[in-house]
């Protein structure tokens, strides 16, 4: 079964909703379990167990909140150990250019410097999910959407590793070949 950790901070309740919006996307997955943690409750174990990690933060001076920035460089622990798992972003703001996307972009990094798969998306938001104070309707489904794009990645991931594992231990793999002395 493949995990899908979504990890938010919130303080007004805007991203909150979002998170749950995202859960829901992914949950639509089959074979997906969905955690959904507050970063107050958020373990460096938790983002260890997942096959694919989605972060909401609302958006402060175009940033993450603190909390989820703490938590990050709290990561520096287990750097390496989140390489090839699948990564997202969402963020709530108070307006429009308030800096949004370099909130994103900032976990975004992070998850590249983390070795993470990031898949953005080619017609519109192109680096996560975004909601301008409480999330409408087509926010919610932009979250959704998220969650679930993010879930099949994960899926796809790690049904690719699984089969890399399988293959390595055929007797026709390569490296189990006898070779022969010329």
């Amino acid at each position: 079964m493949t995990q899908v950790l979504v990890v938010y901070d919130s303080r007004t309740g805007n991203t909150e909703k979002m998170a749950i919006a995202v859960a829901e996307g992914a949950k639509q997955v089959p074979g997906v379990k969905v955690v959904l943690k507050n970063v107050d409750k958020a373990s460096l174990e938790d983002l260890l167990g997942a096959d694919g990690i989605i972060i909401g933060t609302p958006t402060y001076y175009g940033d993450m909140s603190g909390k989820l920035k703490d938590f990050i460089d709290k990561s520096t622990k287990i750097h390496g150990k989140l390489k090839g798992k699948a990564g997202g972003a969402f963020t709530s703001s108070g307006d429009t250019a308030c800096g949004a996307e370099t909130a994103l972009l900032s976990i975004l990094h992070s998850m590249l410097i983390h070795g993470m798969i990031v898949q953005g998306r080619f017609d519109n938001k192109h680096y996560g999910a975004t909601a301008v104070e409480a999330p409408n309707e087509k926010e919610i489904e932009s979250c959704k959407e998220l969650g679930k794009r993010i879930a099949n990645l994960a899926t796809k991931i790690k049904s690719g590793q699984e089969r890399m594992r399988s293959a390595k231990k055929s007797p026709l793999h390569p490296s189990r070949r006898s070779r022969k002395s010329s």
